[in-house]
């Protein structure tokens, strides 16, 4: 039997007329690629007045994010006007001076070496969902994304602010931030037009999602900062930014906080929502899991020590993240006049990396759209160096790539050595990326306790 290969969008094998590729792009950004682009190495191609390089090869995604990170250091007007209502000047989207400051700043305290103490939240938070499951009947309806994007919410709150939480609060900010992604725009096509930063944006019905968003953050970063406990974000509100010596004020540690709160919770809940909908689809993979959780594990949640015991869990969520990338498309604004793969770049052009593209090319991947989590064991042939970036690559690497990685092992396996989700009879899965990338609105599943 072969691999299972799950769904994805029709790919038209000629360049699609203007207004069905605008039509496409406003519905999801997945939607717009040609069956030939799966194969080109180098994309050069313009919508309206902005003229655009797709880099869509190691080689030229090297040049662009590691070679010539200066240069391409701006986000695209379109991410940036998305995001700024929500995150301000936060991390995410900004760039030049306060870029510089914020990254070393929240980079130093989201460090690989803070990690074995930031795991034990996550191992008592998996212990707690895997009891919650335990007392739910055979056969319970889950909705998997909303299940994760609720956990994944507490584990970021209370690495992040010390405390956890409260239902209340998480379903606000899961749920705001779930209607914001529905009704931002997929396309900014003032700038495409060559319209500039300053034209006014039509953000209808985005204001009340963000003040919910920003009560609670305020909310939790207030009362981080007047506790005695220690958290992520007190020690980064106490360090000094490296250029001005000051500490970041209210303001600064607000928008910081939603781009963690938002990195944080919304991509690890959507790689495990994948994750789970994969291994049901893929029996001899589920079971393989479940075989190694329950020798590692036999009955206790994972934690610092397991990870490494844990290979094919592991290999799981990265063939998840190597399928549905949580940000399928980056696109940077060239400040500068540049050359990649004998293409000139002029400054305001965008300079695209595209992981959709990246992660199912057929010149770099054996059945590219195909599930098979061993591409990623230890002892599996190495891939080509920059092949596979669901987190970016270069100096504007994800800082929280190691925290997402090992929460999702320790939450994949701690519940999949007990369980199996099925999906429900009604649900249709199919991938939409606005934001970030979704198995749509809801993933509606049926839990089941192994025997």
């Amino acid at each position: 039997m072969g691999h299972f290969v799950p769904p994805y969008p029709d790919r038209p094998t000629a360049r699609l007329p203007l207004p069905e590729l605008l039509a496409r792009a406003r519905r999801s950004f997945l939607e717009v690629w040609q069956d030939g682009h799966f194969a080109q190495e180098v994309i050069p191609t313009r919508v309206l007045a902005q003229r655009m390089l797709i880099c869509n090869s190691p080689a030229s995604v090297q040049q662009a994010f590691i070679d010539n990170p200066a240069a391409l250091e701006r986000k695209s007007p379109q991410m940036r006007h998305a995001l700024e209502p929500l995150l301000g000047d936060g991390l995410f989207i900004s760039d030049g001076l306060v870029w510089k400051e914020r990254r070393r700043t929240v980079a130093a305290v989201t460090h690989p070496s803070r990690l074995a103490g930031l795991v034990p939240v996550m191992t008592a938070l998996a212990a707690e969902r895997q009891a919650a499951w335990r007392a739910l009947p055979a056969g319970a309806p889950l909705d998997v994304l909303a299940e994760m994007g609720h956990l994944t919410a507490e584990v970021i709150c209370a690495t992040l602010f010390g405390r956890r939480l409260g239902g209340a609060g998480a379903a606000t900010v899961v749920e705001a931030f779930r209607r914001y992604q529905g009704r931002v725009g997929n396309i900014d096509l003032a700038s495409l037009a060559g319209l500039p930063d300053w034209f006014p944006r039509f953000r209808a019905g985005l204001t009340p999602e963000v003040r919910r968003i920003h009560a609670v953050v305020d909310g939790l970063v207030a009362g981080a900062l007047g506790s005695g406990e220690a958290s992520l974000i007190k020690a980064m509100a106490g360090a000094a930014l490296p250029g001005s010596g000051r500490p970041m004020d209210a303001t600064a540690c607000r928008n910081e906080a939603a781009t963690l709160f938002m990195a944080g919770h919304e991509t690890t809940a959507n790689m495990l929502a994948w994750s789970f909908y994969l291994l049901s689809q893929a029996p001899a993979a589920e079971a393989r899991l479940a075989a190694e959780a329950r020798a590692v594990l036999g009955g206790r949640a994972a934690g610092w020590e397991d990870l490494p015991k844990l290979p094919y869990a592991r290999a799981v969520l990265d063939e998840a993240l190597r399928l549905y990338p949580p940000v399928p498309l980056l696109a940077r604004q060239a400040q500068a006049p540049l050359e990649i793969a004998g293409h000139a770049v002029d400054r305001g052009m965008l300079v695209v990396v595209v992981p959709w593209l990246l992660h199912r090319h057929r010149r770099l991947w054996t059945e590219p759209d195909a599930f098979a989590p061993e591409r990623f064991l230890p002892e599996a042939p190495e891939r080509v160096r920059h092949s596979y970036i669901p987190f970016s690559l270069g100096p504007r690497v994800c800082t929280g790539m190691g925290f997402g990685l090992a929460e999702g092992v320790i939450m994949l396996a701690t519940l999949c050595q007990e369980f199996r989700l099925r999906l429900a009879p009604e649900a249709r899965v199919f991938p939409v990326c606005r934001l970030t990338l979704r198995p749509g609105e809801r993933l509606p599943m049926l839990l089941e306790p192994r025997g």
